[in-house]
């Protein structure tokens, strides 16, 4: 399954969206012709799930495109704030097959041009007019920096359980998918049991695709993924195939020597190799399946149409995809 096929009921929508990205690029080309090369090295690209999150789910109910289409290029500004964010902080070079903003301007301007990207969001969110859409952006703001900040804590920490993965996937993936859905839901005038229901349908499509996320760490290639294979291990971030290991093997484990002594970078390989061996993948699948098909049953309540339709597909690519 390929994405351009879930996405074509709001294929002409989204192509608004990534030309209205370019368009963002290209104001700067003349007054600050450096922070133009920086966001041309970033918009538009990747996946666009969540721009098209709010699109489908505008798309269920009174479509109104005015104030959709910002909200939809605000959820994927924030969605990339926080990658350059992330690359500074984990100091990472590549993303998406490309040097990051940290590997090429370095971290002050990397933060910095996360800032903007962040504000630059939030002012688009603002022209919806709603403060109720306002609110909730802010407020999935501040879910991701918890979600952050308590993954940058937890980082080389051996006791965590699954409870405690999962917020953090809620915090920094779900809850940006559920800002997607739901300001989509709310600006088409969707009713509170609507939203809700898309609400819940994000919020499990979200830690699904984090899982997923998290097994391609092990099993992608670097030409897959377009970064560093086992690099949540190097940055010492516990996901749920490394923590399935610990749970196997719990003294005699490549993860936990590594949390023990950081400079013992070998051990990733190994830990990869047994992983790749094992149960644990499928095991990691079995999980990322139930919550796609609970985000799928959380869309019973909705009427049915292609918009309905197309987010029970990106559930199932979520599941089947390299990438």
């Amino acid at each position: 399954m390929q994405l351009k096929t879930v996405y074509e009921s709001v294929k002409e929508e989204l192509l608004e969206v990534e030309n209205r990205l370019k368009l963002l690029v290209e104001s700067e080309r003349t007054s600050f012709p450096e922070l133009r090369q920086m966001l041309a090295n970033l918009l538009p690209g990747g996946k666009v799930i969540r721009p098209a999150l709010t699109l489908l789910s505008g798309k269920l109910f009174n479509h109104n495109l005015s104030p959709l289409l910002p909200m939809a290029i605000a959820a994927e500004l924030l969605h990339i704030a926080t990658l350059v964010h992330d690359d500074a902080v984990d100091k990472s070079s590549v993303r998406r097959h490309r040097p990051t903003i940290y590997k090429l301007w370095g971290e002050e301007k990397a933060v910095l041009l996360g800032d903007f990207l962040f504000a630059k969001a939030g002012e688009l969110a603002a022209t919806t007019g709603s403060i109720r859409v306002v609110t909730l952006f802010a407020q999935t703001l501040q879910t991701i920096s918890r979600g952050e900040l308590r993954q940058s804590f937890d980082a080389f920490k051996l006791k965590q359980s699954r409870e405690d993965y999962l917020y953090r996937v809620s915090c920094k993936t779900a809850s940006l998918f559920s800002l997607a859905t739901q300001s989509g839901a709310i600006l088409s005038q969707a009713s509170e049991p609507q939203i809700k229901a898309l609400d819940e349908y994000a919020h499990n499509l979200g830690i699904a695709f984090q899982i997923v996320d998290d097994i391609l760490d092990f099993v992608g290639t670097a030409e897959e993924m377009g970064k560093p294979v086992g690099s949540d291990l190097t940055q010492g971030t516990l996901t749920l195939p490394p923590m399935l290991l610990l749970e196997r093997y719990p003294e005699d484990n490549p993860v936990k020597r590594l949390f023990q002594d950081r400079s013992r970078k070998e051990e990733i390989k190994q830990a990869i190799e047994l992983v790749r061996s094992s149960s644990i993948l499928q095991e990691c699948y079995d999980v990322a399946s139930d919550y796609s098909l609970k985000a799928c049953r959380s869309l019973d309540l909705l009427p049915d149409s292609s918009s309905r339709r197309a987010l029970v597909a990106l559930a199932d690519f979520v599941i089947q995809r390299r990438r």
